[in-house]
């Protein structure tokens, strides 16, 4: 591996970001990361990085803004520092479900307008974790390594031996194919959807479970979880049909509202998420959420970009 790398990172991930490197064995590059007494971003970077690649580790998670702008102003910082190469490693990438005008409304393509900020300062690359769309990776001009976490939570929290007769269960439509791609993965299990209607943002209402559940370990795969109504419902479905367990695997823990509440009092038995978001003190001390590190699978995503090997066969299935 090039000793011409550096990992940096702002707020939102510093431990993350500590884990990543020390799995690539080099230090973390220092930066300074503060505000005015006007509250402006005050960004200074305290490594010589001329000439060098590096690795910016950021998401952008609440307080959104603040990341995305910590985010920006640092990529600036390195650019005009005279960085060879600056990589946005952005595990949760925020705003990432405003990515169409549905309806023809009038609202702005968010996600978009992310991407050619993003751009702008001179970012040459993004790596990001299960982006809520795979077509945002369409908004980019520059290359983007979407990686994919649901495997390396499953193994590390030894799913198969946990539960003797899982059941892949996705909490939509739309999520059938993550789910078919992790039951495929998981030498071909069975598959279940849940059928619902959204009556309003931020509210679900589970209507149907489609395939049989009765007496199973079910598994609920998700991107992410942000009030928890969507997995509570699908619990409470699962549960009514007949499920001997209802656990949840979702990669981005926003937790947003009264999230941490729904879960506590829910027919959920488990939810595993990940550190692409910092867990709050309340998400640590609930008894059913368990945080997996994805520090080993984003240390080999930039490993192999630095060597220029593959990214993409670490996720395909025979």
């Amino acid at each position: 591996m090039s000793n011409n790398f550096r990992i940096f990172h702002a707020s939102a991930n510093a431990d993350l970001a500590k884990k990543v490197s020390d799995h690539l064995n080099i230090p973390v590059g220092k930066a300074f990361i503060g505000r005015f007494s006007d509250g402006e971003i005050r960004i200074e970077i305290q490594d010589n990085v001329r000439g060098r690649e590096i690795f910016l580790i950021q998401s952008t998670c609440t307080p959104t803004n603040e990341t995305l702008m910590e985010l920006i102003l640092m990529g600036d910082a390195l650019r005009r520092a005279s960085a060879e190469s600056i990589t946005a490693v952005i595990p949760y990438f925020g705003y990432a479900r405003q990515d169409r005008r549905v309806r023809s409304s009038r609202v702005p393509i968010s996600a978009k307008i992310i991407a050619d900020m993003l751009q702008a300062v001179g970012f040459c690359r993004l790596i990001t974790v299960d982006l809520h769309a795979d077509q945002i990776q369409g908004f980019f001009y520059i290359p983007v390594d979407n990686v994919y976490a649901s495997n390396t939570m499953i193994e590390q929290d030894n799913l198969l031996e946990r539960y003797p007769d899982p059941i892949i269960v996705s909490p939509d439509v739309g999520g059938v194919v993550r789910a078919r791609a992790i039951a495929k993965s998981l030498n071909d299990i069975d598959l279940a959807i849940i059928d619902k209607r959204r009556p309003t943002p931020n509210q679900t209402e589970v209507m149907n479970v489609i395939g049989n559940v009765t007496n199973r370990d079910c598994v609920i795969v998700d991107d992410i979880v942000d009030t928890a109504g969507t997995l509570c419902h699908a619990a409470i479905a699962l549960k009514e049909k007949g499920a001997k367990t209802v656990a949840a695997y979702c990669v981005h823990p926003v937790l947003s509202g009264k999230a941490i509440e729904n879960i506590t009092h829910s027919a959920l038995d488990s939810v595993v998420v990940t550190d692409t978001i910092p867990l709050s003190e309340a998400a640590q001390n609930c008894p059913k959420i368990k945080q997996i590190s994805l520090s080993q699978l984003m240390a080999e995503t930039i490993s192999r970009i630095n060597l220029k090997e593959s990214v993409s066969s670490m996720f395909i299935v025979d």
